[in-house]
């Protein structure tokens, strides 16, 4: 839900006129890489996010790494400090670590705006890429991009949920991969260790935000969604150089790049998009290092594509799990866009009782829980918007729905199926060609010819 909180915005912006990153520190030791960051609002608050990585039998030795962090922890503190100026939208940004070139700025400017978008819109504030912010910063040469000898490894992000499991899955069959979990919890340590790898053998990375971030959010300050994997970007490329891994497989779809607003830009998964993950690749070559590989392994895919893939993996049908709400306790909460969501994409290919195990309950049945319909219609494009969630297309969907209702054929359908069945959506999915849905390999990706052709392999298999 909206909420007007432009006076808000404005006032704040009058009593906190800049933001300063002030400075960066990093250790390197026998227990692993420490690093702190501080960010100054207005003279008034300090804030001290903090990231660690612990040693594991993958860290290079120091003497390759050593002396070669400042460039990627710099552009770590970059993403980084977002979370903390939303809370007051300052007009100024001062950049004090090192310098940064015009083109820099620029590049940062689209992705701070782009990011933020949907926490500009769901505060109904009134903001423009070109003024919403000024970055100031020492002038001068950036700092040097750098040479890393890289293996061929590929380090592969978990977070637990279906996608990351069918890249390491189709990944780990073929090439040296290195699961990579940012703050592990049940459901990503899981995933990996079902596939096989030990507690020595993944990358961790802890992150901990200022607890006095959350001190302003509870007074009031401005609060929303940041591009967290634009972070994620950026924290995979420091775990590459850490281990000499030289490909970092992202696994997002198609899907990730459809604009949640229509009519408009704004899109809840921004930095998952074709557009960010392009915009990353080249600055990362341009102005941190050549000798890494980002891409998305299943960009070339669909969300029912992932899903029928993700069907014959069966050994992993308890452990994910796609829940923002119930990650912490490891659970499908059942009421929220993603459980929704995962629920229909996967019921083409999954028996019934089998997504009852998964998730607990028919969640397609109405008399168990009414308030799902709002986000049902969300989904399938009754209502105006999507939910602001990672959730696959509107076509997806609707394409999902009907051939689950050709499969509960001659069985009554449950509630929201049966609602669905008379909507003014389903005449038109309903006589389009489910199959043809799962036949497209979208030609619009970065995959080297060798991951293609993996790719290719196993869905064609």
């Amino acid at each position: 839900m909206k909420s007007n909180r432009q006076e808000k915005f404005l006032e704040l912006r009058q009593h906190f006129p800049f933001f300063i990153f002030e400075k960066q520190e990093y250790s390197l030791n026998s227990e692993g890489l420490h690093v702190r960051y501080t960010f100054n609002l207005s003279d008034q608050f300090s804030f001290h996010p903090t990231l660690f990585i612990p040693r594991k039998t993958s860290f290079l030795p120091d003497k390759v790494i050593s002396g070669k962090l400042d460039n990627i922890l710099f552009n770590i503190g970059l993403i980084e400090l977002i979370s903390y100026w939303k809370a007051a939208c300052p007009q100024t940004v001062i950049i004090r670590p090192f310098p940064l070139s015009s083109d820099q700025i620029k590049w940062w400017k689209k992705l701070y705006f782009s990011g933020l978008g949907e926490f500009f819109y769901l505060n109904s504030l009134v903001a423009d890429e070109l003024s919403f912010m000024q970055i100031e910063a020492e002038s001068g040469t950036s700092l040097p991009i750098q040479d890393f000898e890289q293996h061929d490894s590929v380090i592969i992000p978990v977070g637990g949920g279906k996608d990351s499991v069918v890249t390491l899955e189709l990944l780990g069959s073929h090439k040296d991969c290195v699961p990579l979990i940012l703050n592990p919890h049940i459901a990503s340590l899981d995933t990996i260790f079902t596939k096989g790898f030990t507690s020595d053998n993944y990358i961790e990375i802890r992150r901990f935000l200022d607890p006095t971030l959350l001190e302003l959010n509870d007074r009031g300050f401005l609060n929303g969604h940041t591009p967290f994997s634009a972070l994620l970007a950026f924290l995979s490329s420091l775990a590459a150089i850490l281990t000499g891994c030289r490909h970092i497989a992202l696994s997002n779809e198609s899907s990730a790049s459809e604009v949640t607003i229509r009519g408009t830009a704004i899109n809840h998964q921004y930095s998952k998009s074709l557009t960010f993950e392009s915009d990353f690749r080249d600055y990362l070559k341009k102005f941190i290092t050549p000798d890494i590989n980002y891409f998305s392994f299943l960009r070339p895919l669909n969300e029912l594509q992932i899903a029928a893939l993700f069907a014959r993996f069966p050994r992993y049908h308890s452990v994910f799990r796609s829940c923002n709400a119930g990650s912490k306790s490891d659970t499908w909460c059942g009421k929220c866009a993603k459980c929704l969501f995962t629920y229909i994409i996967l019921s083409p290919f999954l028996p019934g009782d089998d997504l009852v195990r998964i998730f607990g309950r028919n969640l397609l049945d109405t008399s168990s829980d009414p308030e799902l319909k709002p986000i049902f219609d969300q989904l399938t494009g009754i209502a105006e918007n999507k939910p602001f969630d990672c959730v696959g297309t509107i076509d997806e969907v609707n394409l999902a729905l009907c051939e689950t209702i050709r499969c509960y054929d001659p069985l009554p359908l449950p509630g929201l199926l049966a609602y669905y069945r008379n909507s003014p959506q389903f005449p038109h999915y309903h006589n389009l060609d489910f199959r043809s849905s799962l036949e497209s390999f979208g030609q619009d990706h970065h995959l080297l010819p060798e991951f293609e052709k993996l790719l290719l392999s196993a869905w064609y298999a």
